[in-house]
């Protein structure tokens, strides 16, 4: 695991996990016709954006536990500073 223990091996899945999981959140309990960005167009200007992010960094949390105890510490703290962008939107949003 060290040989992998880089950064950008966490930078990268923390950028993208959440917005995998707001798209897996939004299908499963806003089953409409409509696409993502329509949904996301529909509760932008509202409170539920904000609650939103929050929840959507949760499988950051996770991978970010995962890791630490696996003493990855650099693939954590990728992840932990990929998931910035979306908790401090989402401060900004509540």
């Amino acid at each position: 695991m060290e040989h992998f223990n880089k950064f950008i091996y966490g930078l990268i899945p923390g950028l993208i996990f959440p917005v995998l999981f707001m798209w897996v959140y939004l299908n499963r309990f806003y089953p409409d016709h409509i696409s993502f960005i329509e949904t996301i167009k529909q509760i932008w200007p509202g409170l539920l954006m904000g609650k939103l992010l929050l929840l959507s960094i949760m499988p950051n949390l996770v991978l970010v536990f995962v890791f630490y105890k696996s003493d990855s510490f650099r693939i954590a703290t990728g992840i932990m500073l990929g998931a910035m962008p979306y908790l401090i939107s989402s401060f900004f949003m509540l």
